[in-house]
């Protein structure tokens, strides 16, 4: 196989995109791509986009069509892919194919998500009926908000198998916070939260659903936000200008999807999302201890515990025990979120995945704020999902 560069990453700022409409936002996310590397859309000769929520809360589709609107990618190679929360994820996996298919040496992995109108604010009980739309069928029943239900559950679960304490999980979304208060495109970098905040139910912080353990700051943020990466072959990067030590390699991926419904599957021992991550180690021809910087998909602070297993960082029901002991700190024995994650940086859904790549990127060139920076970076890992625990895309990165 060609073996694939990150030439270029760019992202908004994460939060609110007030009154930019779709065409703007993709629009925007190609031009930053490229105006990192001083390069003209024209150059790429291929594309994906991915944005799991267009359709319900924008009433746009044919994502591809707007991006061929951009001056310099018409009558391209270019698709729209949709994977739920792994719609960023499945983006890049697209672009990388085309490069393997050999339809072209460049190409622009797109992700975003606009969830709140023009004047920042959002329906919560739309946003949560959409989302609603990732699950199956017949497990939405009598659940107001969906996702934050199901994910309430696998907590409720986790906790009762391996006997871990709601604290636990209060305890990571505290170290998430503190890092995304570091970071300049985290949504929440404005605020400061203490152990105490995140366990105490007073103010916006309550039990998300009655009689389950889940409570707010064990949430990811509704949120906008926009996220693109150039993607190039060896051949790809000398087109674009760009020298290979200024690019990261990505070594290795994988992508697998278990059934949807919970019946068909073990939320506590992902199959999937475990067979995606050691795929991407064996084509990266890496192990888990050559990783020490990670971004994992941690929509709900429970899976910032499961994500660090499928890392394979730590042992089933051990995933709490290694945020607590202070392993995925910017300085610990691998740094995890050091963005912020989810649950402090937001969750754009369709930027999500593609902003997980790049900030690896940044950590392993050295380009992130200095207190998250990690100081002898080796190798990264990312894991993004989408649905309940159901599609997983895994990506292996190095520096070139």
């Amino acid at each position: 196989m060609k073996k694939i560069y990150i030439a270029s990453y760019h992202q908004s700022e994460f939060g609110k995109l007030l009154d930019m409409r779709v065409p703007q936002i993709i629009q925007a996310a190609v031009d930053g791509a490229c105006g990192e590397i001083r390069t003209d859309p024209a150059a790429l000769d291929v594309a994906s986009v991915g944005a799991a929520c267009n359709f319900t809360l924008n009433e746009q589709g044919l994502l591809a069509g707007l991006l061929a609107e951009v001056p310099g990618l018409e009558a391209k190679p270019i698709e729209a892919v949709e994977n739920a929360c792994a719609s960023g994820g499945q983006a890049v996996l697209s672009v990388i194919q085309k490069l393997q298919l050999g339809l072209g040496d460049t190409g622009i992995a797109v992700g975003f998500e606009k969830m709140r109108d023009g004047e920042g604010k959002m329906d919560g009980k739309l946003i949560g009926k959409v989302l609603g739309y990732f699950s199956h069928p017949d497990e939405r029943e009598g659940k107001l908000f969906v996702f934050p239900h199901i994910f309430a559950e696998i907590m409720q679960a986790y906790m009762a198998e391996y006997g871990i304490p709601e604290e636990h999980f209060a305890q990571i979304a505290v170290e998430e916070y503190s890092n995304a208060r570091l970071n300049p495109y985290a949504q929440m970098n404005k605020v400061q939260l203490t152990l105490d905040q995140a366990m105490k139910i007073e103010g916006i912080n309550r039990y998300v659903v009655e009689g389950l353990p889940l409570k707010t700051y064990d949430c990811s943020q509704i949120t906008d936000g926009y996220a693109a990466l150039i993607l190039a072959t060896e051949e790809g990067l000398a087109k674009l200008g760009v020298a290979k030590q200024d690019a990261v390699e990505i070594a290795g991926w994988g992508q697998a999807t278990d059934p949807l419904s919970r019946a068909h599957r073990d939320v506590l021992r992902p199959r999937g999302a475990m067979r995606a991550m050691q795929t991407a180690y064996a084509m990266a021809g890496l192990s888990p201890r050559d990783i020490n910087v990670a971004e994992i998909h941690d929509c709900f602070t429970v899976m910032a515990a499961l994500g660090t297993e499928v890392l394979c960082k730590a042992d089933p029901g051990a995933g709490t025990r290694y945020w607590l002991d202070g392993r995925a700190r910017p300085q610990g024995e691998c740094a995890i979120n050091t963005s912020g994650g989810l649950v402090a940086k937001g969750h754009p859904i369709g930027a999500t995945g593609v902003a997980m790549i790049g900030w690896c990127a940044w950590q392993l060139t050295g380009k992130v704020p200095a207190a998250l920076q990690v100081s002898n970076p080796r190798a990264a890992a990312t894991f993004n999902i989408g649905g309940p625990l159901c599609a997983s895309v895994c990506s292996v990165l190095k520096p070139a």
